[in-house]
């Protein structure tokens, strides 16, 4: 009897002395051992690896396409993988999302109006967007189009988040279609529209609000009047981030296109 029990004590020792984080946790259970610690950030290095490794594969190709609405399977996969990645969460709402982007790529143009399409068919002119806030302290997505150091295209549109919501983003209704044609962009409604429950606080509701030529000395208005009562509807919008890290971001928006933008300094 005396024997088993000494045996027991030397065996009790020596697990203690092979795997101390495991003894300690019998004892307290809140414990972490070092080399669990040592695990899950080796793990996480490693997702953070991968995906800074697609990142830079997805700008290479869009790189060598040639061309903001050039058709590539490459770039469409490499999205597709990004947005399987771990990134930002609640990415509408995230630090990281304001301030200003640069449009690199998008997709499914046909959607657009013929202006947006024109505009970003023109590759030699910047297209950026700026997710920032006006003087009342309203959140704001501005489209820019930069023709030059003193000659611009800026399209405001009050924007709505969880955290800066506003009330007049109520759904839209509407396709877009007048009388059967593309004249403000075609967009997706109802049930088709709807946010993804899998990706909470990640979709940002816009209503175009005003826009303009700004040449320096003179500005001419946007062809459109997005505060008349009978488009106010056609004008509202949504992007969804399905991806998003300090450098890169990927949305998809309510006429069914998707958005590589990178963000500027």
């Amino acid at each position: 009897m005396k024997a088993q029990q000494r045996l027991l004590r030397v065996t009790k020792l020596f697990l203690i002395l092979v795997s101390p984080g495991l003894a300690l946790q019998n004892f307290f259970p809140n414990f972490k051992s070092p080399f669990q610690a040592a695990s899950i950030s080796t793990a996480s290095l490693a997702s953070s690896t991968s995906t800074r490794a697609l990142e830079d594969k997805l700008l290479a190709a869009i790189e060598n396409v040639g061309g903001r609405l050039a058709n590539s399977d490459e770039i469409n996969d490499l999205v597709l993988a990004l947005e399987d990645q771990p990134s930002i969460s609640r990415p509408a709402i995230a630090d990281q999302v304001y301030g200003r982007w640069r449009l690199l790529y998008t997709t499914n143009a046909e959607t657009a109006s013929p202006i947006q399409r024109k505009a970003v068919d023109t590759s030699k002119f910047p297209i950026y967007q700026d997710i920032i806030f006006n003087e009342n302290n309203q959140l704001v997505v501005s489209q820019v189009v930069e023709f030059s150091d003193t000659a611009e295209l800026r399209v405001d549109a009050l924007a709505s988040t969880s955290a800066y919501p506003l009330a007049e983003l109520t759904q839209r209704q509407s396709t877009g279609k007048v009388l059967g044609l593309n004249v403000l962009g075609i967009s997706l409604v109802g049930d088709e529209a709807e946010p993804d429950p899998n990706r909470p606080d990640s979709r940002i509701d816009f209503v175009f609000d005003e826009g303009k030529f700004d040449f320096g000395s003179f500005s001419l208005p946007y062809p459109v009047p997005f505060r008349s009562a009978l488009f106010r509807d056609w004008v509202k919008g949504w992007i969804d981030i399905t991806f998003l890290s300090d450098r890169l971001r990927i949305s998809r928006g309510n006429k069914g296109s998707t958005f590589i933008l990178i963000k500027e300094d």
